[in-house]
């Protein structure tokens, strides 16, 4: 069963926040966790960044996003909804 995962990226990023946002992107894709990441505007602040993983995946990817986020300092770049 698939389940979604949802990430809530604010709009107004520097190069670097924009750079290393594209670079969680293309590694969620890359690690094989999913295969396209949806993006819709919430309002004038946020985009949701929306993907589909295995049941059997959804906790480690929320672990790789989390320590990703922390890692690299996006915090107030990035909320795992």
């Amino acid at each position: 069963m698939e389940k979604a995962i949802q990430l809530k990226v604010r709009k107004d990023l520097d190069a670097r926040q924009q750079h290393t946002v594209l670079k969680l992107k293309g590694s969620l894709i890359s690690k094989g966790y999913t295969e396209i990441i949806h993006i819709v505007d919430q309002d004038e602040e946020f985009h949701i960044n929306t993907f589909e993983t295995s049941s059997e995946k959804r906790n480690e990817v929320q672990e790789y996003i989390a320590a990703f986020i922390n890692q690299e300092n996006l915090a107030d770049t990035i909320t795992l909804k």
